[in-house]
This record gives C-alpha cells, sequence and structure tokens, in this order.
C-alpha cells in the first residue's frame, strides 16, 4: 500500500476529465494536477517541443514525490512515446487504454478516431488499433478548434457555433459508417453530448479520460500501490498561468468548486 499521490498532467483543462474519473474509480486517492495552461495548445507544436514540455511537468510532479504519473493527453500520449522509459515510477498515457476499449466495443471494425493534428498526424491510434485488431479500418480527424472551444466555455450543445463547428469535423467520420469514435484528447469528453447529437444514435464514443482511469487503477493495483486511506482523497492543482480561468472552468469539468485551491507555478524552473 502507497499513500502517495497520484500525478496527472495535461496542456491545460482537458486533464480534468481524467481526473473526474479517477475520482469515480478511486476515491481515496490523492491526486496532483498540473495543467499547463501557460503553453496551451501542445497539439499544434513541433514533436520535439511536446517531448520537452513532456519532461518537464513530468519532473514537477516527480517533485511532489507521485507514485504515478498519467499523461491525461491525448498528444503526449502520442509523440512522447519513450517518456515511461525515463520515469522512476510507473506511468501511462491515454492511447492503449482507449485504444483497447474502442478495439473490444466496435462491431463493424469501423473505428473513427479525432484528436488535436499532433496526434493525427503520428498516427498513433491508428497503428496500435492495428495491433489489437488487423481488421480494424480506422478513420482518423484533426480538429484543431475543439481544444478552443472546450478552453473558452463552448461546450452547449444547443449553441450554433459549437454545432457547426462538430459537423465541419465530423461529416467525413460519420460518412465513413463508424459504429465507435475515439476521443483522442481529454478535453473531447466535455463536448461528448454534442458529439454525439451530430453523430446520432448508434455511434459509441470512447472517453480516453474514463479508460485510462480503469487502466491507472489497475496498474497501481498491480504493483500494490493502492491507498489504504478510508476517507475520500484530496486533489491539488497546479497550473503554468493565472488561476483565475482555469478555476472557473475547472468547475464545470469536475462539478466542483476548487477555487482557492489552484496554485501557479513557473514551470520553466523544471
Amino acid at each position: 500500500m502507497n499513500n502517495a499521490p497520484i500525478g496527472v498532467f495535461d496542456s491545460g483543462l482537458g486533464g480534468l476529465t481524467a481526473v473526474r474519473e479517477l475520482k469515480n474509480v478511486l476515491p481515496n486517492e490523492n491526486i496532483i494536477y498540473f495543467g499547463d495552461t501557460g503553453r496551451v495548445p501542445y497539439g499544434t507544436r513541433s514533436n520535439s517541443t511536446i517531448k520537452h514540455y513532456a519532461r518537464q511537468d513530468s519532473k514537477f510532479l516527480l517533485k511532489n514525490k507521485v507514485k504515478m504519473i498519467i499523461a491525461a493527453c491525448g498528444t503526449v500520449s502520442s509523440v512522447a512515446t519513450n517518456l515511461k522509459y525515463d520515469l522512476p515510477v510507473p506511468y501511462t498515457g491515454v492511447v492503449s487504454p482507449t485504444c483497447f476499449a474502442a478495439a473490444k466495443k466496435t462491431k463493424n471494425k469501423k473505428v473513427g478516431v479525432i484528436g488535436t493534428s499532433a496526434t493525427i498526424n503520428s498516427h498513433s491510434y491508428r497503428n496500435l488499433l492495428k495491433e489489437f485488431d488487423s481488421e480494424i479500418e480506422t478513420f482518423e480527424q484533426d480538429c484543431p478548434l475543439f481544444v478552443p472551444l472546450v478552453e473558452n466555455g463552448f461546450i452547449d450543445k444547443d449553441d450554433e457555433v459549437v454545432r457547426l463547428v462538430i459537423e465541419r469535423y465530423m461529416t467525413d467520420i460519420k460518412n465513413a459508417g463508424v459504429d465507435t469514435v475515439i476521443l483522442g484528447c481529454t478535453h473531447y469528453p466535455i463536448i461528448k453530448d454534442a458529439i454525439s447529437s451530430v453523430m446520432g444514435e448508434g455511434v459509441e464514443l470512447i472517453d480516453s479520460g474514463k479508460e485510462t482511469a480503469i487502466y491507472a487503477a489497475k496498474i497501481l493495483k498491480e504493483n500494490n500501490l493502492l491507498s489504504d486511506r478510508k476517507e475520500n482523497g484530496d486533489c491539488e492543482f497546479y497550473v503554468s498561468d493565472a488561476p483565475d480561468g482555469f478555476e472557473n472552468i475547472a468547475n464545470v469539468f469536475l462539478g466542483e468548486n476548487v477555487s482557492h485551491k489552484v496554485e501557479q507555478i513557473n514551470i520553466e524552473l523544471y
């Protein structure tokens, strides 16, 4: 047993969907979350920059003595694939758990993948899906406007702007006849209802945050790292830009008030 916290990082707010699911799956665990709000989005950066950011984010979490690190970021998980070999604690990204769930879920072997430009250009989801099931046909689409929508609070499925942007990106995937869509960025579950309304009934949306939380619980159990705490765990939040905007949106993501719980840090020190 180990009562040290779980470390989670993302380019901004999206990883909070993984935190929400972790709190459901592992309610007694403490969590330290870092959102790199000063450098969001990662999805438009070069591969070398993304890898550099991921190393800095991990170093910050390790300084806080976390027992596991979760890259709750599709971009980092797709590009910084060697990160796990550099860390002294168990690590997971979001790609493998999400692909495993999608491969089990699809019936017609047609899977859509949406993510940031860096994620889609890496073909990480497509390649791993092929490893799980060579018969799966993958349809990829980058959605560069989804993260700014979410980060700026445009999340209502009845909002015309939200609907038009989703239709712009999802039409080809919908026309391909997929029965499963991987939400390959942890921001996307926040607009899951809006995406679902565009895709229509019969299309399963795979939440990368949820699947990663389930997988993280498995890894902690296998390594005898689960907390033996009886009470609910606490969450600490850190950001690389002013906390105000983060606090407002985080309340929506988590369904709880995080005001006065968020601290700004200088990530360039790591």
